[in-house]
């Protein structure tokens, strides 16, 4: 069998610099909460492809469904002979996403088309051009959602010019506010819309309900609805972007229900698919079909492949109850990461959505340098984890769903151990 350091070589010569990978570990097959190499080694998993395989790698209605559609057809574009499973999975949106309003949906292929998608809908809905985003958020990395991203290196860094109109607001970030509670936090937010844009001018408020790649940054609460209500006050759309944050992840089906937000309009994509490339837009009917015949749509958007998964993925969650145990994670994690000395600043997240954020001992500098050596020691002894966070400074984990507790138990082992260390 070919080795990881062999496929590592026919990488360099075949790939280009530009994609990066967390580790040379080449994947052979994966389960659950582990992954195997092409060596033999095992792999815990707490990163899920960045929050895509909630349900786990390979889960056996994801795999059956997907068999079933590939031998059926696998393409017709929706756009030109439409199918049942476009349908069924748009429907399920509407069910799942908060909002007792009347909603429509749309498929499309990634997270950044899906928030594209977003703010084309609303700027067409309204008329209106400007586009407000917060600090620390990451939206993706196309043309538009670069511009919507805040963090320069890697996303942005001599790629622009970026799309116009877009315009960003102080984010509610409890640790590094000063003690700003979320009504305050809103206030100095909506100050900086309206000094800086106007509230006539602004077609939508795109904001993260936690951010992901900005450090899992959880805001005050009370932040979210004031902001909605200044959204809803001025006539613009409230977009919460559950790329990251849904389908089951934060120990909700989505994690606007943890303020009892309903959104205008929901972008989601990762755990939707099982691990097939599926995103979405569902909100409210008169903003979705606002736009006209043909201007929304792509010719992979919905593929019935990836919509088999979608609805197998939906079906295994609600099967698994894996809201709840997005939960029972959650809180194994926390007890298990407190009292673990100097340096870290914050135990933080919802769920199997959970950070630690490491600082220089004395205060709230960020400490960068220690958090890349946590991350390595746990990749030398058999721990998958992320990094994230505007300074570089946060260690994220995500495990999947359905990780066993002793596959979880082992992961904190390592960490607490490389934490120490």
């Amino acid at each position: 069998m070919t080795s990881s350091e062999d496929l590592h070589k026919r990488r360099l010569a075949a790939v280009a610099k530009g994609v990066g990978s967390v580790v040379n570990a080449y994947v052979d097959h994966a389960h659950n909460g582990t992954i195997t190499d092409v060596d033999g080694r095992e792999w815990i998993d707490f990163a899920s492809g960045i929050a895509v395989t909630n349900v786990g790698n390979a889960a056996p209605r994801v795999v059956e469904a997907v068999r079933a559609q590939v031998e059926r057809f696998t393409h017709t574009c929706f756009m030109v002979a439409p199918y049942e499973s476009y349908v069924a999975v748009c429907e399920q949106l509407i069910t799942l996403t908060p909002g007792s309003f009347e909603k429509r949906a749309a498929l499309f292929n990634s997270g950044a088309e899906a928030v594209e998608n977003a703010v084309k809908i609303a700027r067409h809905a309204t008329g209106r051009p400007a586009v407000v985003v917060f600090d620390h958020a990451y939206h993706g990395r196309t043309n538009l959602t670069m511009a919507l991203t805040a963090k320069n290196m890697p996303y942005k860094h001599r790629f622009g010019p970026f799309a116009p109109e877009v315009y960003r607001a102080p984010m509610s970030y409890p640790l590094r506010d000063g003690g700003l509670s979320g009504a305050e936090a809103a206030r100095r937010a909506i100050d900086v819309i309206e000094k800086q844009v106007g509230g006539p001018n602004v077609a939508a408020v795109l904001i993260e309900p936690i951010q992901g790649e900005g450090g899992f940054v959880v805001p005050a609460p009370g932040f979210l609805p004031a902001i909605a209500a200044w959204a809803k006050a001025n006539g613009a759309v409230f977009i919460a972007d559950e790329i990251q944050t849904g389908f089951a992840r934060t120990g909700q089906w989505f994690a606007s229900e943890h303020e009892a937000l309903e959104p205008d309009l929901i972008t989601t994509a990762k755990g939707m698919g099982g691990g097939l490339p599926i995103a979405g837009v569902v909100g409210r009917a008169e903003l979705m079909d606002a736009v006209h015949a043909g201007g929304l749509g792509g010719t992979y958007g919905g593929n019935p492949i990836a919509c088999a998964a979608a609805l197998a993925a939906i079906e295994t969650m609600r099967e698994l109850d894996l809201c709840s145990a997005a939960r029972k994670i959650g809180a194994t994690m926390e007890e298990a990461l407190t009292d673990l000395g100097e340096g870290i600043a914050e135990v933080r997240g919802r769920g199997a959505m959970i950070a630690i954020e490491l600082v220089l001992p004395g205060g709230i500098e960020p400490d960068a340098t220690r958090t890349a050596s946590v991350s390595k020691a746990c990749h030398d002894a058999g721990l998958l984890t992320l990094t994230c966070g505007t300074y570089g400074n946060v260690l994220r984990f995500l495990p999947p769903l359905v990780i066993s507790d002793s596959d979880l138990g082992r992961g904190l082992d390592i960490l607490r151990a490389a934490l120490r260390t």
